[in-house]
This record gives C-alpha cells, structure tokens and sequence, in this order.
C-alpha cells in the first residue's frame, strides 16, 4: 500500500517537515516518488523509518544513521560494519540505562522522603525512619547526620 508524506507522518508520530528533512538528508532513499515528485511511502519505508527513529532515539546522529543506510545500499560487504555500529549503540544505551536507573533510585528516594515528611508534618524523616536512613546511606554511600536533605 502507497501513502502519502501526511499518512506516513501520522503513522509514524511524526511531521511532515521531518520526512522531508529525513529525505533532504539523504535518510529516505528507499522511497519511490511519483512523476511529479510526490513521496509514496510503503509499509517496508515505515519499517525503515521505524529504524532511523529508533537510531536517533538512542541518541545515533543524522550522519550516523546516513552512515548506516549507506552500508545497507552497498550489501553484504558492510555486514560487519553495521553489526558492529549496532554493538556500540547498545553499549552506549546499557551505559544510559545505568545512570537512569540511579537517577530513579534517586528520586524514589526523595519521594519517600517527602510522603514521610508530609504525612508527619515536619522533616525530621532520620529520627524516625531507620529504613530512609539505610536507603540514602545505600543510595548516596555516606552516613548521614538526622537532619533534613
């Protein structure tokens, strides 16, 4: 099935003025265009799209996800080379999943702090709550002293 740059945006959560920018820099080779120029994408243009979305979600540059389509356009020979682009991805986002989870530790933290501290009416949350005291010892790695953070 043939879809217009609007229905491929709606489809994909995305705007026209991407796809067009996606196309300008050399992200859409893929798609056929008719006589007078208008982009018809098919559902194997999504599922690529769907690729070059993840890509640069994860933080890969424009260049970078080029980089990539190019290999794809030259076959087989670039097998390795993109095996290896996807390795390095993943990495990078274990890394980025790592410090999340921290920063989430962090927060939960600060929440339990808070519900302690409003369901108490004041932020002597240490005095009281010899859990909150082992978690922010685990989470920030020092001993505290019984006073508010």
């Amino acid at each position: 099935m043939g879809y217009s740059i609007g229905q491929a945006a709606e489809k994909m959560g995305l705007t026209a003025h991407t796809l067009r920018y996606y196309d300008k820099e050399g992200l859409l080779p893929f798609v056929r265009k008719t006589s007078s120029g208008l982009r018809v994408f098919s559902d194997a243009d999504l599922e690529w799209l769907a690729i070059v979305e993840c890509l640069k979600g994860t933080g890969l540059q424009i260049k970078d996800i080029k980089q990539y389509i190019d290999w794809c356009q030259e076959g087989n020979a670039t097998l390795q080379q993109r095996l290896d682009m996807f390795k390095r991805q993943k990495e990078k986002l274990k890394k980025e999943m790592e410090k999340l989870q921290q920063h989430m530790e962090k927060i939960n933290f600060k929440i339990a702090y808070y519900e302690d501290a409003v369901a108490h009416g004041d932020t002597n949350v240490f005095d009281r709550n010899a859990k909150l005291v082992m978690e922010k010892e685990r989470i920030f790695g020092k001993k505290i002293k019984k006073q508010a953070v």
